[in-house]
């Protein structure tokens, strides 16, 4: 790929606005060098990477590279020799304990993301060098005291030191003999040494050192004697200190030198997993899908590719990235079979140039691995795109428009072959147009006999005649309404256009006379071609129009199609619950009746009557009571009904967990779904449909067997904070709480204990290993509290 050609096609652009994504420098600067792959193999995988981490990114939201930074450069610094400042060693332990979390929040997804997980598996995370670090250096940038007992010693010297100078100084300044002599009673600090201040009249009462005076000349800032030896000492400390301080960070930032090759290779998978996440939240940004990679066919005996569906270009409701996504109007670019070259026609302004640019801007974003804003597209790897857009005409370099075209063609031609693209402009613009037109039919029967797929776009009446009965060749028109004389910047593949010269003309006010003579001095054929393709352009937008009312009809059909079904469903499930009711109720008046036969024979023995005659009437009231019980309503006939996807406000069971949910909304492949208070997404896949009539048999079954079931409660909050509780408190929390958390289908907890010894962590974790309602339980990943936290996935109900 030629930088210049990019350049045209403007794909510098789209990387600066991917660079806006990503999160440090080092992905950014990776987004901007981003090169067009033209290995099929290459450009399925950077595609696959971008739809694995928009998939991840629709699960976990906040996946990032949190404060990674780009520290190569300090790295290679310190593997020369150099020392780091302790933000700098900061920054570098903040960067590898970033790709440690990013690496443990992708370990347990790998089979489902294997491009991302390949990315994270090259991450170093350099543990031992993370803790020294952690060791040495405190988060607000200090070496701490304990980085070395040299160090220790030599602080807490300077604090007693300190401390014993403050403390005379400030006994001399409360003396009362010295109070005429001060300007204030205060202390202060000139040059890295404690000083009092003395009126300049009494210069000398005090003996000592005058390291200062004000701007008047009225103060004088002393060291007095008696404090001299111990300002010395302090400030022999604090050379000290800072020896020791220096010594330490040559050591860390040896060590950091030592794993600096590491080091690198972990901020470069970061910067490529960066990327690819950028490379996701653009696709969500721009609405865009991603295209599928045709395969090219064979080459035939001549070298031109063979007439196949594949290596073909169709892209249906591109917009230009470019352009804003609101007012833009998509068009679609389907290259028919065994076609090669497609002539594009039609007025100025109409539209040419942006289709062409959005072909190529396409084609080259899919081969850096970004999805494109369309509604779907199919297209191949080209090895090279080549276009000549725009005039280039130079007065330096003496070249026209003509000859600036030339030249750019020159530099290309011999170089095309039939896995290039390439876009041509105003094709033979800037010169003799009989000439012009002659030059551009043999520049393009030249890339037809290359095999090149090739978008050229022209006022040339003969290259549309050309594309009309040439193989390989095809014509497209940028479409215009005839009634309003304004472009649709439509693209309509099949029917040449007309450049509507003296129609514009008319529009932007040209005399009449002048349009009218201008029709009489074109040739007669011209005009009739002209005039037919008018009218087919009109005929054709009359059956678009027509063909789009239609789709708009068909869709509103379905949609109330699909209200109805919807209707009927409920309509039945109504019907069936009320059948249901009808029979219980029948059930129960039997049951009473039952009930009032036993105790009226009871009755009627206590008072001596015929047993006889009491069983002949109760077999009588049994039989009334079977025929009411066996009696069914028969179901209403109904129509075969398609099964329906799910949809908001269904009953759902999620296989994986195991619980009943709420369906809140669908989107995509997912759903965002509800159980108890909990809200959460889900794959389609993973969720099966619940009428509200099995939900009632489930229940009446559940009651006609007699089980027992614990009862649901409401859902406890997802953590429990456990700080500051004894072992003994701890355990007796965490029972109860993982009791109603199972009780309540939570799917898992986390319980908070702290870091602190780790006595109260070992005691609950003892304590989860025996709970029948556990499943498993790990430790809190980084951003969730790391050791202090242990998360319990828990059993279903």
């Amino acid at each position: 790929m030629i930088a210049k050609h990019l350049h045209t096609l403007e794909l510098p652009k789209i990387l600066d606005r991917l660079a806006t994504y990503c999160s440090f420098s080092a992905s950014a600067a990776l987004a901007r060098s981003l090169q067009p792959a033209t290995e099929p193999a290459e450009v399925e995988r950077r595609l696959n990477e971008t739809s694995e981490a928009r998939d991840v990114l629709s699960k976990q939201d906040q996946l990032g590279v949190g404060a990674a930074r780009d520290v190569r450069e300090p790295v290679r610094l310190a593997a020369r020799g150099g020392v780091l400042e302790p933000q700098t060693l900061l920054e570098i332990r903040d960067t590898l304990l970033s790709g440690r979390n990013i690496q443990r929040a992708l370990s347990r997804l790998g089979a489902l993301y294997p491009q991302l997980t390949a990315i994270t598996n090259a991450i170093e995370p350099s543990g031992a060098l993370v803790a020294e670090i952690n060791r040495c250096i405190d988060d607000g940038g200090e070496v701490r005291d304990t980085a070395s007992p040299e160090l220790a010693a030599i602080r807490r010297e300077v604090r007693m030191v300190h401390d014993r100078l403050l403390a005379k100084l400030q006994r001399m300044v409360t003396d009362v003999a010295n109070a005429p002599y001060l300007q204030e009673a205060i202390i202060t600090q000139r040059g890295g040494r404690y000083v009092i201040p003395i009126k300049a009249d009494f210069k000398g009462r005090i003996p000592g050192v005058v390291h200062d005076q004000s701007a008047s000349g009225m103060t004088l800032f002393v060291e007095p004697l008696a404090t001299l030896e111990l300002n010395n000492e302090w400030r022999e400390l604090q050379l000290a200190e800072e020896r020791e301080v220096r010594r330490i960070l040559t050591a860390l930032s040896g060590r950091v030198g030592a794993e600096a090759e590491s080091i690198v290779r972990t901020v470069e998978a970061i910067a490529r997993f960066d990327l690819a996440l950028a490379k996701a939240k653009y696709a969500e940004a721009t609405r865009s899908v991603k295209p599928h990679i045709e395969r090219w066919a064979k080459s035939s005996a001549n070298g031109a590719v063979a007439s196949s569906s594949e290596g073909r270009i169709t892209i249906i409701q591109a917009r230009h990235p470019l352009l804003n996504p609101d007012t833009v109007t998509p068009i679609d670019v389907t290259l028919p079979e065994g076609v090669r070259v497609l002539v594009i026609t039609g007025p100025n302004t109409g539209g040419k140039t942006v289709a062409l640019k959005t072909i190529g801007l396409l084609a080259l974003m899919a081969q850096c691995g970004l999805h494109l804003p369309c509604k779907s597209a199919r297209m191949p790897v080209f090895e090279a795109i080549y276009a000549d857009i725009g005039d280039e005409q130079s007065i330096e370099q003496s070249l026209s428009t003509f000859s600036a075209h030339l030249t750019n063609l020159r530099s290309f031609l011999e170089q095309v072959n039939e896995r290039t693209l390439v876009l041509l402009d105003e094709l033979g613009a800037g010169t003799d147009p009989a000439e012009g037109a002659a030059l551009a039919r043999a520049i393009l029967e030249y890339l037809l006999q290359a095999g090149a797929l090739c978008v050229v776009a022209t006022h040339y009446p003969e290259l549309k005649a050309w594309a009309s009965v040439t193989p390989g060749a095809a014509n497209a028109n940028v479409a215009f309404d005839y009634e309003t004389l304004r472009p649709l910047y439509r693209l309509s593949i099949g029917l040449p256009g007309r450049s509507n010269a003296f129609a514009i003309a008319q529009r932007l006010g040209v005399p009449d006379e002048i349009v009218s003579a201008a029709r009489r001095y074109l040739d007669a054929n011209i005009a009739r071609s002209e005039d037919m393709l008018a009218e087919i352009g009109r005929l054709q937008q009359q059956a678009e129009r027509a063909l789009e009312a239609a789709r708009d009809a068909q869709q509103a059909a379905e949609a109330d199609a699909a209200r109805i079904r919807a209707r009927l469903n409920a309509i039945e499930d109504e019907r069936k619950a009320l059948i249901e009711q009808a029979r219980e109720e029948a059930l129960r008046e039997t049951e009473h009746l039952r009930a009032e036969i036993r105790r009226l024979r009871n009755r009627i023995v206590a008072a001596g009557g015929s047993l006889d005659e009491v069983k002949r009437i109760e077999q009588e009231i049994e039989g009334l009571a079977e025929a009411a019980a066996a009696h069914k309503p028969k179901p209403l006939p109904r129509a075969p009904q398609r099964r329906r996807g799910i949809q908001p406000g269904d009953v759902v069971r999620v296989r994986s967990l195991g619980a009943t949910a709420e369906v809140n909304a669908v989107d995509g492949e997912e759903a965002d779904i509800q159980i108890g208070r909990m809200r959460m997404r889900a794959r389609l896949d993973d969720l099966e449909r619940v009428s509200k009539g099995e939900l009632l048999r489930k229940a009446q079954r559940e009651a006609y067997d007699g089980l027992v079931a614990l009862p649901r409660v409401a859902p406890p909050p997802l953590e429990l904070d456990l700080r500051g509780l004894t072992a003994e408190e701890g355990v007796a929390r965490v029972r109860d709480y993982l009791d109603r958390a199972w009780r309540a289908g939570l799917p898992f907890v986390r319980l908070i204990h702290g870091k602190g010894t780790g006595a109260l962590r070992r005691a609950i974790r003892d304590a989860i290993k025996l709970d029948p309602a556990v499943q498993s339980f790990e430790t809190g990943l980084e951003g969730e509290g790391g050791d202090g936290v242990t998360v319990v996935k828990l059993k279903a109900m």
